[in-house]
């Protein structure tokens, strides 16, 4: 009994097939897929993911960022997004942040910000793929994929979905954070995703006294840690605390009207790196 079966599928299978052949095909128009992750939660991961986005965006790239962090969505936060999805003639297109980036996030579809989203794995992949397959993301340059810290449903679903991923792990310098990085980097090469690099965030904060670097959280753990694994490190990014601020108030996008941040510079020897060295 059960599901009527057809040649042999059922009617969850062919919908499973078509919905892969329009992944593949919403895929197709996408040159670049960069899926930033960390092992552990509170290293800015989100931060990076959108600043990334930004300013790749600002370069003239056509930029869409999929925040698959479904259980704390980020992204609307650090862009202000007070709107959601856009829906024109049946078709539903990224919330338009600029005419270069687009953004798509679980926490644009919550009435209440504050709500708590308790899905199982089921869901979560269903989620997933639907933000691939139902969202018109049209040609980009780059997606960028913000995912939740660890291994588990959110980043094997986008390594199985999305094969040509390419990974950025984001780490602190503190050996706490390094030891779930190792576990990105592991999971990474089981399941064969490309990985660009790695960024060491909150490295260092230049005293606003004396210019004095302080290492809050130590210092070269990053470099160390990717010299040991064998994978290349992408950065090394200051704290900022006007990066905490303006993501607090949702705008990131003012912090790239100073070039002469560390920050900014910091961020775009990242690009650079990005940009050159690519897994095809």
């Amino acid at each position: 009994m059960g599901g009527a079966r057809v040649g042999g599928t059922t009617p969850g299978d062919m919908e499973r097939a078509e919905q892969d052949n329009v992944i593949k095909s919403k895929l197709g128009r996408i040159d670049r897929k960069i899926f930033v992750m960390s092992g552990k939660g509170g290293v800015g991961k989100s931060t990076v993911a959108a600043y990334l986005a930004l300013l790749l965006s600002q370069k003239g790239y056509k930029v869409g960022l999929m925040d698959v962090d479904l259980h704390g969505p980020s992204v609307p936060l650090l862009f202000n997004v007070q709107g959601g999805l856009q829906i024109v003639d049946n078709v539903v297109h990224p919330y338009r942040f600029s005419d270069h980036l687009g953004i798509v996030s679980m926490g644009m579809l919550l009435g209440d910000r504050d709500a708590a989203v308790i899905w199982r794995g089921p869901l979560k992949i269903s989620a997933i793929r639907q933000f691939i397959s139902d969202i018109e993301w049209g040609d980009l340059d780059f997606l960028i994929i913000d995912s939740p810290p660890g291994t588990g449903d959110e980043p094997l679903t986008v390594a199985q979905t999305i094969p040509d991923a390419e990974a950025v792990i984001v780490t602190t310098p503190q050996e706490i954070s390094l030891a779930d990085v190792r576990k990105s980097i592991t999971f990474c090469r089981q399941v064969h995703m490309t990985i660009l690099g790695v960024v060491e965030n909150m490295s260092g904060l230049s005293c606003p006294y004396c210019g004095k670097e302080i290492s809050l959280f130590g210092k070269g753990g990053g470099m160390s840690m990717a010299a040991a694994m064998g994978v290349s490190l992408l950065g090394e990014i200051p704290i900022d605390p006007e990066m905490v601020k303006m993501g607090d108030k949702g705008g990131l996008d003012r912090l790239t009207e100073n070039v002469d941040l560390e920050i900014n510079r910091a961020y775009d020897g990242i690009i650079a790196k990005l940009i050159n060295n690519r897994s095809s």
